[in-house]
């Protein structure tokens, strides 16, 4: 489940990245800095585009690491251009990507915590049912909506990418 889980994260990633070009191309034909967008946000009290990008990294490097006992690789949140960010999205590709099915095999029994739970812990099946695949999916729908909201062309194919349909 959880392998299956991560590749299907690697896809979204890779459709995020997608629509950074299309923002790209939207500036471009409108002459503004695309870099504009990244402060964009669709409610006072929410994160901006730049966040939405960087948590959305985040949640799947630190749910893969946290199932896996491996170490997820560290970003200072530091981008403040798109190019950055692209960046920081092709090193949560690689880290994903050099999972395997193994890495995965006690990710159900593992105790999982982060520093703001105060001390509780939650299973890995747990936290990644209520945790990480809701999250990640939080933050990835606010990236895609706030870049539509911004007159950037993209709709639900470019959400849901390359579809893995035959003819029976």
């Amino acid at each position: 489940m959880y392998e299956a889980m991560f590749g299907q994260f690697q896809k979204q990633l890779r459709q995020v990245d997608g629509w950074l070009d299309k923002a790209e191309a939207h500036a471009k034909e409108r002459s503004f800095d695309p870099n504009v967008l990244l402060a964009s946000r669709l409610a006072p009290d929410q994160f901006p585009l730049l966040k939405q990008v960087q948590a959305t990294c985040d949640v799947a490097k630190l749910a893969a690491a946290r199932l896996t006992g491996k170490d997820a690789p560290e970003h200072a949140d530091t981008e403040t251009t798109v190019a950055e960010l692209r960046t920081r999205i092709q090193s949560v590709l690689a880290f994903l990507g050099g999972l395997v099915a193994a890495d995965f095999a006690d990710a159900a029994t593992r105790s999982v915590t982060q520093p703001r739970w105060e001390g509780r812990v939650m299973t890995g099946h747990d936290y990644f049912l209520e945790h990480g695949l809701p999250n990640f999916y939080f933050h990835l729908t606010h990236v895609y909506a706030l870049l539509r909201h911004n007159g950037v062309n993209v709709g639900k194919r470019d959400y849901l990418g390359q579809l893995t349909q035959r003819l029976p």
